[in-house]
């Protein structure tokens, strides 16, 4: 869409009850993100982190924590992406935890009212504060978002400013093995499309990107929204996160979702989120999962796996010689 990059940062973990998440943005970037991108075809902007004010009193509501820091946060956030993506930028923010995708979403909605979201994670995020069990919102992002789960939200303190702007069939999962009942629940009563771990082995990575556009895309062209939760990669790919689950996709898999992605032209903004540093066992684990970042940022970028972005006469070879194979 844009042809030039934004990147921003979100260090903040509020969302969840683990430290660390907040040293995600950092740690992507120490991995060598703009450097890596630099060698792609358009100027990168490094707009640097937001910062988050911490609120003394906020009290948990329900069995909701830091509802109040994380609304604010959110809001900030939604400015943020807005803007960049006003100002005619394809916009990667970096998390930081993957409630920060309330903000992210809500701000490019904003701009782009006509968006879809692609969610790759191995978790719905789609419980509400009466399904979820542990109470924490980065596992509620997707139910503040939605037009048809309104009546089942309370209203959260913080989240006034956020009123839900996305139908169901607007939304596409990728990578789920993690599914509260709660979840399972929404998701069948809604319809939402949504593609197990299983359904990725039993279809292939391929069709799977196929049938995702098809449920996306055939009805018109639309900017992309992609919320990736590094948690989606193989636990042995990228370790140092909050909430592993083994059976995740492997690299090429995810390589793959975010070539086709950036194949469509449509890319519009993208989340990197749960990178937690303070998780990894070594510091293997953690430049790994750092680096994972990075791959599949620079991939959806246009970062190609034979070397060299695609420009677009390598882009018209390419259809030639599709078409010499058919």
């Amino acid at each position: 869409i844009a042809h030039s990059v934004a990147v921003l940062g979100a260090p903040f973990s509020k969302g969840q009850k683990r430290g660390g998440v907040e040293n995600g943005p950092k740690a992507i970037r120490d991995a060598g993100l703009i450097e890596r991108l630099s060698h792609l075809d358009y100027p990168v902007h490094d707009f640097g982190d937001l910062s988050f004010q911490h609120l003394e009193k906020d009290e948990p509501y329900m069995h909701v924590p830091f509802p109040r820091t994380v609304g604010r946060a959110n809001k900030l956030l939604s400015g943020a992406v807005s803007n960049a993506v006003g100002a005619g930028h394809t916009t990667i923010m970096l998390g930081g935890d993957h409630s920060l995708a309330i903000g992210s979403v809500e701000g490019h909605a904003k701009q782009r009212p006509d968006l879809c979201l692609i969610w790759v994670d191995a978790h719905a995020d789609i419980n509400t504060p009466f399904t979820s069990p542990s109470g924490n919102l980065h596992g509620q992002s997707v139910a503040f978002m939605l037009k048809e789960l309104q009546n089942k939200m309370p209203e959260l303190p913080g989240f006034s400013w956020v009123k839900p702007f996305l139908s169901a069939k607007d939304l596409v999962y990728i990578g789920l093995r993690d599914v509260d009942p709660g979840e399972y629940d929404i998701l069948k009563d809604l319809g939402v499309q949504y593609f197990t771990m299983r359904d990725i082995d039993r279809l292939g990575i391929q069709r799977v990107m196929e049938v995702t556009f098809d449920h996306l895309l055939s009805r018109k062209q639309r900017p992309i929204h992609l919320s990736f939760d590094i948690d989606a990669m193989d636990p042995s790919l990228a370790p140092a996160t909050g909430t592993p689950v083994n059976g995740g996709l492997t690299y090429r898999e995810g390589i793959w979702i975010t070539e086709e992605i950036h194949n469509t032209g449509l890319l519009s903004v993208m989340d990197l989120v749960e990178v937690n540093p303070d998780l990894g066992a070594s510091r293997e684990a953690v430049e790994s999962t750092a680096s994972m970042a990075v791959d599949v940022i620079a991939s959806a970028l246009g970062q190609t796996r034979e070397g060299g972005p695609i420009t677009q006469e390598s882009q018209t070879l390419k259809e030639d010689t599709e078409q010499l194979r058919l």
